[in-house]
């Protein structure tokens, strides 16, 4: 049972870590147990918007990493569940609908590929050197690797597309007349591939954690009533002896919160403190949706929210809790880095309890 759709089960599915809104089934990002990582990203096309309810594409999200115990593989899923049951439907826990398509990074430790879709259409491109970064737009030119068999046809039909000359999937299905939030995302796509180019060759953890930090580029948002709401920066080794290490915030507003270290081992502790809870009356289940709103802040959340607010009123003492933080944060990410340095090797258990410990440690200093 996806958020709004249910699609048949698969035999066997992955053991996932998800960072998704409370109140859908789907995920806007996420890891596998076999170091396949997926996000996703709303884009606006020239192929209409469904107001029916199919998948989203946060569910896609979920069933490519669930499903897909590669990059290739969660794409061959996602593209085909995709072109079965269409997407729609509201992204948004609102009465009034807010419905877009979507963008998709995939990576596992072998390669990387960008996914973008126009309703069933799709292209996807497989990277295969430096860096890549997408931002709620088409950006996939000619360089297209696979796509859906109808994708020029359709292009030709609608007259979006001649059929002579180069095809560029960016340039035909993208609108013609853009919305206003179109344009901040321009500016923002282009701030993410310059910061990204900056550090071309030595891309670190740290790297990608302040590039989602970055206010000046767009890429953390904390105004027009939005908050970037949660960020995740994944370290995924090529050795397969190596495990892969996923850091997430599990808060909103990456410039004020601490990335968590997260291994999958077997006998994983769960993490109540970050699970949102669950409501026997869901307004987002119940026909019609979001006639009324519930409070499905987690524990974490409500802690963080309110050392924010501290932190906004007692400038020193809030500079002084963002050191603490910034402090606790270093420490996670040594010993990440001595885990896949081979320098350290931690007891099972000490890893199955990692993201557990560190969040404990996060409530404690709030």
């Amino acid at each position: 049972q996806c958020t709004y759709l249910e699609v048949e089960q698969a035999e066997h599915t992955h053991a996932v870590v998800l960072s998704r809104p409370a109140w859908l089934w789907g995920a806007e990002m996420g890891a596998n147990e076999h170091g396949v990582c997926v996000g996703n990203e709303g884009v606006w096309t020239r192929e209409p918007l469904g107001q029916d309810e199919a998948l989203l594409g946060m569910d896609l999200v979920r069933l490519g990493l669930e499903r897909g115990s590669s990059a290739r593989e969660a794409l061959e899923v996602m593209t085909a569940l995709l072109e079965r049951y269409g997407q729609g439907g509201s992204c948004k826990e609102e009465p009034v609908p807010f419905v877009y398509h979507n963008t998709f990074l995939l990576a596992d430790r072998a390669e990387a590929w960008v996914l973008e879709t126009a309703g069933r259409y799709w292209a996807a491109q497989r990277i295969t050197e430096g860096s890549r970064n997408i931002s709620n737009q088409l950006s996939i030119g000619s360089e297209i690797t696979a796509e859906h068999a109808g994708l020029r046809q359709r292009a030709r039909s609608q007259g979006w597309w001649s059929g002579r000359g180069e095809f560029s999937f960016a340039q035909v299905f993208s609108l013609e007349q853009q919305p206003p939030r179109m344009e901040a995302a321009k500016a923002r796509f282009r701030a993410g591939r310059e910061l990204l180019r900056q550090h071309a060759g030595h891309i670190t953890a740290e790297t990608l954690m302040s590039i989602l930090r970055d206010k000046g580029s767009g890429i953390c948002v904390d105004s027009e009533g939005f908050r970037t709401a949660g960020s995740m920066v994944s370290v995924l080794p090529r050795d397969p002896a190596l495990p892969c290490v996923h850091f997430f915030t599990a808060t909103p507003d990456p410039s004020r919160s601490v990335f968590k270290p997260f291994v999958f081992v077997a006998g994983i502790k769960p993490v109540p403190q970050v699970r949102s809870p669950t409501f026997l009356q869901d307004p987002a289940k119940q026909i019609p949706r979001f006639q009324s709103s519930v409070d499905r802040r987690h524990e974490l959340y409500r802690r963080h929210q309110a050392a924010l607010e501290l932190m906004e009123q007692d400038q020193e003492r809030g500079q002084k809790l963002l050191e603490t933080l910034r402090e606790l944060e270093k420490q996670g990410l040594e010993g990440m880095k001595a885990l896949l340095e081979g320098t350290e090797t931690p007891h099972p258990e000490e890893l199955a309890d990692l993201f557990l410990d560190c969040v404990e440690a996060e409530l404690k200093f709030y």
